[in-house]
């Protein structure tokens, strides 16, 4: 089949199931995530051959070990996505909420009730696990989603696809609901692009490189985030006792995610006192650093001196920006200027201070004495997130089940005529 077809004919399947999951009750979309939990956890060793294939071909490749790391499902893996199942189906079910219901003094009822978006197309790269918690988060918000991951996780994705058509089987639903783009062709991915009139939104999890690309050519409203250039700004009476695993977990637990920590900022005021400590704890665990002028002498052997593009750059690596900065008006500034609007952080015990950080700094998520690792959805209580949007409009930060959904308005009347 001409492959423009075939994604026509995909999207219009998407469309059709939409209408039918619209109307399906919350315990029958829960079904679905239920049969799904215990597929997962059933079906592990076909799970794990199949992972095999993508991590194999991509150590023959010449994949990086960043990427790589994302490719891999654990066992561990495994249990999380089966309950992230769990977990969102036991979420509350938003669709049908009423909201903000007033009476008007004609009497008329006023009042806003959540819908689900439609059909979303979902495009990310390498992380396998996208695929369950992307449409497990679609389905519980009564949307219908196509999913095109990666060519790198062919053989993950369609282990993971042919579950997810057995548990909505299981569920009497559609399997329209929940379909994967059966083609490694990037052409598809441009005709899918292309089909607003059956697509409401498209979510687009990668590199910038693919963000980019997906905005360029699509016709319908895109949810994004360019990249995660994350700072931790210390202030000069924070706890270096507590900062110093705060600092190491931004950094080192998983340096490739967009939420790991890139740029250090330092007061003046302890950073004599601090860097060496610092480069003690993290130097032993291979992080090395792009130093500034003024801390490049505090940090040892693995500081080398930052070039320009070093601050606002997404390392995704064992790679530190550190800068010390006279005053906060100062690291704020800077992460103005060179932060993505996806996670910072403010370490201090002075509550003016932090609150000035929280209202001055812009970014989906501000954190207060705490790790950036944090802005994640399963860590903020959305059970599982489909991605991280700095856009602001519609969704700003982790998207859950509530952030899949729209508001309408709805009136009850009893009669009443506009005069």
């Amino acid at each position: 089949m001409n492959l423009e077809l075939q994604m026509r004919e995909l999207a219009a399947s998407a469309r059709s199931a939409a209408r039918t999951l619209a109307t399906a009750t919350g315990l029958e979309r829960n079904k679905a995530l239920l049969a799904l939990a215990e597929l997962l956890q059933d079906s592990r060793q076909e799970i794990f051959e199949a992972n095999t294939l993508d991590l194999d071909a991509a150590r023959a490749g010449g994949l990086d070990e960043a990427r790589i790391d994302r490719l891999r499902i654990t066992d561990g893996g495994v249990d999380s996505m089966a309950g992230a199942c769990l977990h969102v189906a036991a979420l509350s079910d938003p669709v049908g909420e009423v909201e903000g219901m007033i009476k008007r003094p004609n009497g008329l009822l006023v009042g806003r009730m959540r819908i689900p978006l439609g059909v979303i197309a979902i495009i990310y790269e390498s992380r396998p696990n996208v695929t369950i918690d992307a449409a497990i988060l679609c389905l519980k918000a009564g949307n219908s989603v196509i999913l095109r991951g990666g060519s790198e996780a062919y053989h993950s994705n369609q282990i993971l696809g042919s579950l997810l058509r057995r548990a909505l089987e299981a569920a009497g639903l559609p399997g329209g609901c929940v379909q994967i783009v059966p083609t490694t062709d990037r052409a598809a991915v441009k005709h899918l692009l292309a089909l607003d009139e059956y697509i409401d939104v498209v979510i687009p999890r990668g590199g910038e490189g693919l963000i980019r690309a997906v905005v360029k050519d699509a016709t319908m409203p895109v949810l994004k985030h360019y990249k995660g250039v994350c700072h931790i700004y210390m202030h000069k009476d924070a706890d270096q006792e507590q900062a110093l695993p705060i600092i190491e977990n931004a950094k080192v637990q998983r340096p490739g995610v967009c939420n790991a920590l890139e740029c250090l900022l330092v007061h003046e005021g302890v950073a004599r006192e601090f860097l060496p400590r610092l480069a003690a704890t993290l130097a032993p665990q291979n992080v090395s650093f792009r130093a500034c002028p003024r801390s490049l002498p505090l940090l040892g052997a693995t500081a080398t001196p930052a070039e320009a593009d070093d601050f606002g750059r997404e390392f995704l690596s064992l790679t530190l920006a550190v800068k010390v900065v006279a005053t906060q008006a100062e690291a704020e500034e800077h992460i103005a200027c060179y932060g993505s609007g996806h996670s910072e952080a403010i370490l201090t015990r002075n509550y003016e201070r932090a609150m000035r950080f929280l209202r001055s700094v812009d970014a989906s998520c501000v954190l207060i004495n705490a790790s950036t690792r944090f802005n994640d959805g399963g860590e903020l209580g959305l059970g599982a997130e489909i991605g991280i949007s700095t856009s602001k409009i519609h969704a700003y930060g982790p998207m859950g089940v509530k952030e899949l959904t729209s508001l309408k308005y709805i009136v009850f009347g009893e009669g009443q005529v506009r005069v």
